[in-house]
């Protein structure tokens, strides 16, 4: 039965795999509920998937708002009232960001963080703003970020736990690029956006640094789609927004959003 299961997902997956479908029988089987750690949108599929495979188990994501990108699950037998279940997620503004002339991105922050001594699955969305940033957090450890992060990078800041209701998104900023490629290759259009030749961004695809959808993807030769989200580590992401057609010369005209 597992190894059903297994045929549709990435060997380097298996052990989540495994996890989560520990969760699912014993929400099925234990009638026990289960909140999960942070999932990152790929995760959060995985779950789904077994959820779906199992009748007597339902689910619940949030991630503290609307769109957010990684998510607390719940997941309990069919007959649980799911709706006023808390998340237990955690608002934390960190101030103090603009000191100097040093200015923070999301790296900053997320390190400061993880330098606490906390794992990347207790940390949901960072919203950085020019003069803050507001993290979502398990809430069981927020106490702990409240008097511990006191630097990020090497700027002194304040935290304050603050309701969710005060949260405010940030919109990643984007940089439209209109590309004519021969094909929709995974190499092609990687190594266009991230002006680097194709023979070099063949590498760290085959070495498991690249994610499609989240999902790690190996073939340089993968053929990408509209909506497409691609992040490859150590040079960012970038998101596939419209194919627009055939060029004279049978080329494809693609809209490339990179975020910046």
């Amino acid at each position: 039965m597992k190894n059903d299961i297994y045929v549709h997902f990435h060997p380097d997956e298996r052990p989540f795999v495994d996890r989560a479908s520990e969760w699912v029988d014993r929400a099925a089987y234990a009638h026990e509920m289960k909140l999960t750690d942070f999932l990152d949108p790929r995760q959060a599929e995985i779950v789904v998937s077994l959820v779906n495979r199992s009748p007597d188990t339902q689910i619940r994501l949030f991630g503290g708002y609307e769109g957010a990108e990684r998510v607390r699950a719940i997941l309990a037998p069919d007959y649980r009232q799911l709706d006023d279940e808390p998340a237990r997620i955690a608002l934390i503004e960190v101030t103090g960001g603009t000191q100097g002339h040093l200015e923070l991105d999301h790296g900053d922050y997320l390190g400061a963080l993880l330098g606490l001594g906390i794992k990347r699955d207790r940390i949901g969305d960072l919203h950085v703003h020019e003069d803050f940033c507001h993290c979502l957090v398990a809430e069981e450890i927020a106490d702990y970020i409240n008097i511990h992060l006191r630097q990020v990078h090497r700027v002194h800041v304040l935290t304050d736990i603050l309701p969710l209701e005060r949260l405010r998104p940030a919109v990643s900023a984007m940089e439209e690029m209109n590309l004519s490629v021969a094909s929709l290759r995974l190499d092609g259009i990687s190594s266009d956006v991230h002006r680097i030749s194709r023979t070099k961004i063949v590498d760290p695809i085959r070495a498991g640094r690249c994610r499609v959808n989240w999902k790690v993807e190996e073939d340089p030769s993968t053929q990408l789609k509209e909506g497409d989200v691609v992040s490859m580590q150590g040079l960012g992401r970038f998101k596939v927004l419209v194919v627009e057609g055939i060029t004279k010369k049978g080329r494809i005209r693609v809209k490339i959003g990179k975020i910046i």
